[in-house]
């Protein structure tokens, strides 16, 4: 596929990114908790009650029908050297809850190519220290998890936020100068709403490698940054996409 239709594919299917699933349910079994349960599906204990009406998790009955609320997650493909404490660690979430999710025993060793489900109740968005820039505003396009708006100054440096190749750095309609940094895990990086550049296609960039200049939004009149996240086409949360 060329690289830049490829990219025009990413940015549409950004935009028109509606939702990460539907609500599931689950039937109450003999000796499970709503703690058990929450860990079990990825989400958080309280918000399963709330959703479910529940006041005392001490009276859960058996054979209630429970309704799980929608969780949006991420895929990670492990590679050689990394363990589940580590990743966990990564996405800040628990090891129990990660070992849970993707029904991995206590015993299970980590192999390389393993693809890992990680839910994204974990993940912090407010820490500039997650972005191109140091965002005065973090903004989820339409709610979603397509992608980012993040706010800051003219002209501030956008910085790479992880290690990769340039497959495509130029103009795209709408988005000012673009750069889309693809990295070894599979994942491509889009970086939108930049005024001029600083690298170009084929250069490899690390993470703090200076990318380009912030510019303004003709639309908003405000300096923000599009920062949209894919792996194999799927949109990723920004905030919780690796940093390495």
């Amino acid at each position: 596929m060329n690289v830049r239709y490829g990219l025009l594919y990413l940015l549409l299917f950004a935009l028109s990114f509606a939702c990460f699933g539907q609500n599931q349910t689950h039937v109450v079994r003999q000796g499970e908790t709503i703690t058990s349960i929450a860990r079990s599906y990825g989400v958080d204990a309280n918000r399963l009650m709330s959703v479910n009406n529940i006041t005392d998790p001490q009276r859960l009955q058996v054979g209630k029908q429970l309704v799980i609320p929608s969780v949006a997650s991420i895929e990670h493909r492990a590679v050689r050297g990394e363990t589940l404490y580590g990743i966990a660690r990564q996405y800040g979430i628990d090891i129990k809850t990660l070992r849970s999710v993707n029904n991995l025993s206590e015993t299970y060793v980590l192999k390389a190519g393993d693809v890992l489900r990680i839910p994204h109740e974990g993940a912090t968005v407010s820490s500039t220290s997650l972005w191109p820039i140091a965002a005065k505003e973090v903004a989820y396009r339409n709610g979603n998890l397509g992608g980012v708006i993040l706010i800051g100054e003219p002209s501030e440096v956008v910085k790479s936020i992880t290690t990769g190749t340039v497959i495509s750095a130029g103009p795209y309609h709408g988005f000012g100068q673009v750069v889309v940094v693809k990295t070894a895990g599979g994942y491509s990086y889009v970086y939108g709403g930049c005024d001029s550049l600083l690298v170009k296609t084929g250069d490899t960039v690390r993470h703090g490698t200076e990318l380009g200049r912030l510019g303004v939004d003709a639309t908003s009149g405000k300096p923000q940054l599009s920062l949209m996240v894919f792996l194999r086409n799927n949109p990723v949360d920004p905030a919780t996409a690796p940093r390495a």
